[in-house]
């Protein structure tokens, strides 16, 4: 899971977000066993090269669920061989296999890439997306 988030901190350009405050062990620990976070880590010689991390949505209006994909990165020098398509196969079995019954993601307006994987993956939808802070 650490080698994911540095591969996140260094796609997103965040290392600071993602590298240099990583929560602490047991945090992860309990991250990592919990029945509604999901890490997918592609390899190669053994390093991780890619990777996403996703949640399950347990919704109120049907016994269902949906999977949100909160990250996905590949680094650049092994983007456009099929590892993001692979990370995302291999949710949509696991999305399957739980009963879920639709994956979605966001894409930032400009993330040509993305929007393309997305695109040729699934339908989109034109929403805004507001932050609002903790009091």
């Amino acid at each position: 899971m650490r080698a994911l988030l540095r591969v996140f901190g260094q796609v997103f350009e965040q290392e600071e977000t993602y590298a240099r405050a990583q929560p602490g062990t047991p945090y992860l620990e309990r991250l990592l066993g919990s029945d509604n976070f999901m890490a997918l880590a592609a390899l190669e010689d053994g390093s991780v090269v890619g990777g996403l991390a996703a949640y399950e949505l347990r919704k109120f209006e049907q016994e269902r669920s949906e999977i949100y994909i909160y990250d996905l990165a590949v680094l650049e020098g092994h983007r456009r061989r099929g590892i993001a398509t692979a990370l995302i196969d291999e949710l949509k079995r696991i999305a399957g296999a739980r009963g879920a019954y639709v994956i979605f993601v966001q894409a930032d307006h400009g993330d040509d890439a993305a929007i393309a994987l997305y695109t040729k993956l699934g339908a989109g939808e034109d929403v805004l997306h507001f932050d609002i802070e903790v009091s």
